[in-house]
């Protein structure tokens, strides 16, 4: 064999190994690659799993406040009702006192 013949088998070695490597790096990255898609998609349905359930929350609150809100109002009204009559009950006392006083 010459020494050309022995140089071509020998680059040719070199070529094949670093095929080889190459490819086997571009299969590397594209598990890793492959892995993080998986990881954000998984992280993705679990950001949505979130706000689906802080939606829900919302919501609730939104229920809460509207039913805080018209047990208010109905206090209000009582209170309101209740104030009315105590001034009603005092203005007659007062007349009825001062009607006693003139006698």
């Amino acid at each position: 064999m010459s020494t050309m013949e022995m140089e071509s088998r020998s680059t040719d070695k070199r070529i094949d190994d670093l095929n080889a490597r190459m490819s086997e790096g571009f299969q590397r990255v594209q598990r890793e690659i492959d892995g993080l898609d998986k990881r954000m998609t998984e992280g993705f349905k679990r950001v949505d799993r979130e706000f689906k359930r802080l939606d829900g929350d919302i919501r609730e609150l939104r229920g809460d406040v509207k039913s805080i809100d018209a047990r208010f109002d109905a206090m209000h009204r009582t209170m309101m009702r209740g104030f009315f009559a105590i001034g009603g009950i005092t203005v007659t006392l007062f007349l009825a006192l001062a009607g006693l006083q003139g006698l």
